[in-house]
C-alpha cells in the first residue's frame, strides 16, 4: 500500500525512460518583419556608425552639428525596433492586434 505514488502532482518531466538529448523543436512561426536580412544588417551598421560618429564629432567640432548624427541614430534604432517587433509577432497575427 505504500508503493503507490501519485505522480500527477509532480512538476516537470515525467520518468519516461528517455535520458537522451531533447530533439530540436520549432515553436510558433514568426512574422518576417518589413526589412530583409540584408537591410536589417545595413540598418545595424548605419546605427553603429552614426552612434559612434556623434560623440567623436561632438569632441572635434565646435558647433552642435553632432546632434544630427544622434537624431539619425535614433531614427534608425526606431526602425530596427519596429522591425524586431514585427518579427516577434506570430505570422498569422493581424497588425491591428
Amino acid at each position: 500500500m505504500g508503493g503507490v505514488v501519485d505522480r500527477s502532482a509532480r512538476i516537470g518531466r515525467s520518468a519516461d525512460g528517455n535520458g537522451g538529448v531533447a530533439r530540436k523543436t520549432f515553436g510558433m512561426h514568426q512574422g518576417s518583419g518589413f526589412l530583409t536580412t540584408r537591410q536589417r544588417r545595413l540598418a545595424w551598421l548605419g546605427f553603429l556608425l552614426a552612434a559612434v560618429q556623434a560623440p567623436v564629432s561632438a569632441k572635434l567640432v565646435a558647433d552642435s552639428s553632432w546632434l544630427f548624427s544622434l537624431c539619425v541614430a535614433l531614427m534608425v534604432a526606431t526602425v530596427i525596433i519596429a522591425d524586431d517587433a514585427a518579427r516577434r509577432r506570430p505570422a498569422d497575427a493581424r497588425s491591428s492586434d
